[in-house]
């Protein structure tokens, strides 16, 4: 079973397969920023998991009692730092889905800047830990959204 965040907001519409990779919408917190005044790198990474829920929940059509999937990898590249009165959009997309994990792909910028680029595999587990095969429905969906986008 899949823990959310309590303060997460995942009541988004459901996008059009034509709407081209999702787009997700960020707040930046007082509680993100760093002595330095700048978005601490470790919550990119938070970001990221943000716009990746959401996706889940607009695209997949997320039941919490859905198989889990975990990050069995992920990089990223920092670009620039993001500030309090940023403007933060994530937009993502899965670019591969193989049997059992699929690979997502991120761009967060502030504004017009690209902030951070990163790759996250995700790896569908069982109530044991072990590899699951995605989920046919989650495939026919995210393969409709995504269409030439992604490579099954």
């Amino acid at each position: 079973m899949t823990d959310f965040d309590s303060d997460l907001d995942l009541d988004v519409d459901a996008p059009d397969e034509s709407d081209g990779p999702f787009v997700a919408d960020l707040d930046v917190r007082f509680r993100d920023l760093d002595v330095m005044g700048h978005v601490n790198n470790a919550v990119y990474v938070s970001y990221l998991e943000q716009a990746r829920l959401e996706y889940f929940a607009a695209v997949v059509d997320l039941d919490v009692d859905a198989p889990g999937n975990v990050v069995a990898n992920l990089e990223i590249d920092y670009e620039r730092s993001i500030e309090i009165d940023s403007d933060v959009r994530v937009t993502l997309w899965v670019d591969r889905l193989g049997e059992t994990s699929f690979r997502m792909r991120y761009e967060l910028r502030d504004g017009e800047e690209t902030a951070a680029t990163a790759t996250t595999t995700q790896v569908v587990v069982g109530d044991d830990g072990s590899p699951r095969s995605v989920p046919d429905e989650w495939r026919e969906r995210i393969v409709a959204f995504e269409g030439d986008r992604v490579d099954v």
